[in-house]
């Protein structure tokens, strides 16, 4: 007989029966934090596909810019790239042609400014568009888990109330009050803990993406500069 009372007692404590036994407050923070936690490994698994192939097709663009003796027919047979090397080559292009076609005298000097200036734009348009929804994982890390401590506060509340009504301080009346708060925090934790790693680990794979764009767009402002030398 005491061995049924514990497994029906362990079976009121699952998750599923802590969530229908839950106050209604308690059940929106817990389906909330539910869906944060969906929504954060959505992003994760998106961002990491994302930013794995921009990996691999930049170091690629990199490698065949490289082997080209021909930046301008290199930049039209990429065209329509929608790499961000491709891109901050192609922003760099269209101002170096800004500055130079149809003009009788070239200020190479500021021609070089400029050329910095909007390759260094481009760049950082570049990492604003791939940090998408990364500010998404930031919120989520951030403010799940006091989401779960309100839950956990609100559970506590209850299990202090059914004392005072049962006026009755078993561990049968007070546990499924504490063990639904305790739950409200551990899914907090559960959405917190992977938004924040993911986060941290994005920020530092953008962040070796934003040199690598930066190293390229100075080997091509070298290039740009050596063909206005040629041009005096």
């Amino acid at each position: 007989m005491q061995a049924l009372v514990l497994n029906t007692d362990a079976a009121t404590l699952s998750p599923i029966a802590l969530f229908l036994q839950a106050d209604i407050i308690v059940k929106i923070v817990m389906i909330g934090l539910l869906l944060a936690s969906i929504w954060t490994w959505t992003i994760i698994v998106g961002q990491w596909l994302k930013l794995r192939n921009v990996g691999h097709e930049t170091r690629q663009f990199e490698r065949d810019f490289k082997d080209s003796t021909d930046p301008h027919a290199f930049q039209q047979a990429h065209k329509g790239s929608r790499l961000p090397s491709a891109r901050v080559m192609q922003a760099g292009l269209a101002e170096w042609r800004s500055s130079t076609v149809g003009r009788r005298t070239i200020d190479r000097e500021g021609t070089r400014a400029r050329l910095a200036s909007a390759m260094g734009t481009a760049v950082a348009a570049e990492i604003d568009r791939l940090s998408d929804r990364l500010n998404v994982l930031a919120t989520i890390g951030s403010v799940a888990p006091f989401v779960g401590l309100f839950g956990t506060v609100w559970g506590i509340m209850r299990s202090f109330t059914a004392i005072a009504a049962e006026q009755n301080s078993s561990l049968a009346v007070v546990a499924p009050g504490i063990a639904e708060a305790l739950f409200a925090t551990a899914l907090g934790l559960f959405a917190a803990i992977p938004a924040v790693i993911a986060y941290n680990r994005f920020g530092h794979v953008l962040n070796r993406l934003e040199a690598q764009l930066n190293r390229f767009a100075d080997r091509f402002h070298a290039t740009l500069s050596r063909e206005l030398e040629l041009d005096q």
